[in-house]
């Protein structure tokens, strides 16, 4: 089958992908922007590639008409919009309007689950998104989903950053609000077997795992799992805002996301039934379960896909297109070279640059700015990144954002997602016998001309020991 599938570059896409390819699918994937589209190079033949934006209907048009069915798999969770509902809507309309005009039989979309009368902002625009899906001349199939436990999911890593770090919690009172864990093989599974199923036309199903569980008790959880002791008490006198801020200090997890999940955390999210289980024949794994499937891919470094290198981690608002071109005019730039001793070698450390391997010299300034990104409200530094040794367009790195890795030309750019006043891009770069290393900085004003001179007394001190570490 022909199979259009949204949010390819997305936590749930980039894993959905390869299973609809084993299925013997052809994949249309949905885009903004190719350059940050990693695909797998045994994944190339089966799957075309189209840059869509949903909120510009005439970008539509490149959808084929000859597709099977689709997958919706777009929201805005920590989008920078405050409209964002808005968008959502227009998006889903956009798309309902030229699926209509396919030869598509069924649209399957991810949700929330939406069984309480009082909703957060973001699942009631998950619930209007799903209304107007279900205006559409194909069947719709919607499964709505709880709490995702997965290595790389945002729900796994805030409860993965909050029990590493803090032996001790003081914490709202929503962490006894009950929800219903799900695993993303699981999820995986119901999506999958979903497609082109009619059991599951114009019907909508809550699929959840066997345990209710408080988000206490999931912390809980996992400290058992990594064998740490943990105490956690909650007290009624933090605030949505203050809950927000916690999260957003201790995680590394953004204030917007943070936001939208307090909010949401406050609502029960339990299944109301798990008919889909049977109709499937899916027996969704335990919570323990799932947390020892991704504390083993985390431990293995085999993380399929991170929120965290979604965009909407950072500050991008626009196309990574726009800034793959290092500019040169009215920028300050740092330039050194070094002769290489063993490509490889080299290419090697490149390419584990930050994260847990750190920034190899000057460690302690690398956090120090990090820290300072977060205190003003920036992406800071404990995103990491998605895997040890590999990295891909469009990844998180840091407090960077990859805009092009190419391993065999030796070439690996970053843009800096730091607040700053200006842009600032860091490229390495083997040409011949020879590591050339760039920080160029396009300053914003006179703040920024100030920003550059104030730092600049420590570039001598940490690129150029980066470089020589890079070299041996």
């Amino acid at each position: 089958m022909k199979i259009l599938l949204t949010g390819a570059t997305g936590y749930i896409g980039k894993r959905l992908l390869p299973i609809l390819v084993a299925q013997g699918h052809e994949i249309v994937c949905c885009v903004r922007d190719k350059n940050r589209f990693y695909i797998p190079k045994e994944l190339e033949d089966h799957i075309e590639v189209i840059e869509i934006d949903f909120l510009k209907e005439e970008t539509l048009s490149a959808i084929p008409e000859d597709i099977d069915a689709a997958y919706y798999l777009m929201h805005s969770m920590s989008t920078s919009s405050d409209n964002f509902d808005d968008l959502e809507s227009i998006s889903a309309k956009n798309f309902v309007q030229r699926v209509n005009q396919t030869n598509a039989k069924q649209v399957i979309y991810l949700s929330g689950i939406v069984n309480e009368k009082s909703l957060s902002k973001h699942l009631s625009s998950r619930k209007n998104v799903e209304d107007i899906l279900n205006t559409g001349k194909f069947a719709t199939t919607t499964l709505r989903a709880g709490i995702i436990v997965g290595s790389g999911s945002a729900s796994f890593e805030i409860i993965r950053d909050l029990v590493n770090k803090l032996p001790i919690m003081i914490t709202p009172k929503w962490l006894n609000t009950k929800c219903q864990p799900i695993a993303i093989p699981d999820v995986l599974e119901f999506l999958s077997k979903s497609l082109l199923n009619p059991l599951t036309y114009n019907q909508n199903f809550d699929i959840g795992g066997p345990d209710i569980l408080t988000y206490k008790e999931m912390l809980l959880g996992y400290a058992k799992a990594k064998h740490l002791k943990r105490w956690i008490f909650t007290i009624p006198v933090m605030t949505p805002k203050l809950s927000s801020y916690w999260l957003y200090f201790v995680t590394s997890t953004s204030y917007k996301l943070a936001s939208a999940l307090v909010s949401s955390m406050k609502v029960e999210v339990i299944c109301r039934d798990h008919r889909i289980n049977e109709i499937l024949n899916v027996m969704p794994m335990t919570y323990e379960q799932a947390l020892s499937r991704a504390l083993v891919k985390v431990d293995e470094d085999k993380v399929a896909s991170s929120w965290k290198d979604s965009l909407v981690s950072g500050r991008f608002s626009s196309n990574m297109s726009e800034y793959l071109k290092v500019p040169k005019k009215d920028c300050f730039i740092d330039r050194r070279k070094m002769e290489i001793i063993d490509r490889e070698y080299t290419i090697n450390k490149i390419w584990s640059i930050g994260g847990e391997s750190g920034w190899y010299y000057g460690n302690w300034l690398w956090n120090l700015r990090g820290f300072i990104d977060k205190l003003y409200g920036g992406v800071g530094s404990r995103r990491g990144r998605t895997n040890r040794h590999d990295i891909h367009c469009g990844d998180a790195l840091d407090f960077w954002r990859v805009l092009y890795a190419n391993k065999e030309e030796g070439k690996l750019i970053l843009f800096a997602e730091m607040k700053l006043p200006g842009e600032a891009w860091l490229e390495f770069k083997i040409i011949g016998n020879t590591l050339y290393q760039a920080a160029t900085f396009r300053p914003r004003g006179i703040w920024g001309k100030l920003y550059w001179y104030s730092v600049l007394p420590f570039h001598g001190f940490i690129f150029e020991g980066m470089l020589k570490k890079l070299i041996k």
